[in-house]
């Protein structure tokens, strides 16, 4: 179970880092959504809120890819998580494969990591 939650845990961290990165440099080249998606996309650009999340998403990101407070790093990038699910759900589906993969990855690191937040769940 080490060995999947460390692979678990890099990939995660990569791909936070990267697509985080990418909303400031552009280096990979994403075609504009249409529909509620792009208007959606298009608050959250206007406004300079999707910075905010890109920035959640790169120290997250790093934290996990560090591999030290990986439960902060969990924590700042699971409800980024929860929104890309939602966002794919809802609003566009093409994206749906990779918010899977992300979704699968979380919950892998969430039950490696579970004592860290055992207390969030006890009554």
């Amino acid at each position: 179970m080490k060995i999947v939650a460390l692979i678990a845990r890099l990939l995660l961290g990569l791909i936070f880092v990267v697509f985080g990165l990418n909303a400031f440099f552009h280096f990979i080249p994403m075609p504009p959504p249409q529909g509620a998606a792009g208007a959606f996309m298009g608050a959250l650009f206007g406004s300079g809120y999707l910075y905010a999340i890109k920035l959640f998403e790169i120290v997250g990101g790093v934290v996990l890819l560090s591999g030290r407070y990986i439960p902060l790093g969990l924590t700042l990038v699971g409800p980024v998580v929860v929104n890309i699910l939602f966002y794919d759900l809802f609003l566009d589906r093409s994206g749906l494969p990779l918010g899977i993969v992300l979704g699968l990855l979380s919950v892998t690191l969430l039950l490696h990591y579970r004592q860290a937040f055992a207390g969030l769940v006890r009554a």
